[in-house]
């Protein structure tokens, strides 16, 4: 076995979604059981959104095209192409695109994503 000090991600894990956003995820639990961090590249359709969340952990978002609209303990910012925002683990954050065109952006979490910690309201 190699033991190289590099990992070059060529196939990131789509997850299955049914919202219409796309979500490869480049490192992370699902695609290399990393736990450390997580990053993954998403494009979230016109109008799409999801419900409230208190994730447990850190996440920068960095808007490529497009505007995505957060709202952090109440508050609104609406992050546009070449912004990035850090939100704190604990914040209860809602993402959404409620405009007319596609928002596409990168997203780093620490640690990793995961389902369990991600505390979404149902």
């Amino acid at each position: 076995m190699e033991n190289k000090k590099y990992v070059l991600q060529t196939a990131p894990f789509k997850v299955p979604t049914t919202d219409g956003k796309l979500i490869e995820e480049h490192f992370g639990l699902a695609s290399t059981k990393t736990s450390a961090f997580s990053v993954a590249h998403m494009v979230a359709p016109p109008h799409w959104s999801e419900p409230h969340q208190t994730p447990a952990f850190d996440e920068v978002t960095i808007v490529l095209r497009g505007k995505k609209q957060i709202e952090i303990d109440g508050e609104v910012i609406e992050l546009r192409a070449g912004q990035t925002l850090l939100i704190k683990a604990g914040a209860r954050i809602r993402y959404a695109n409620p405009y007319d065109e596609e928002c596409e952006y990168w997203s780093v979490c620490v640690p990793a994503f995961d389902m369990n910690t991600v505390n979404r309201e149902e």
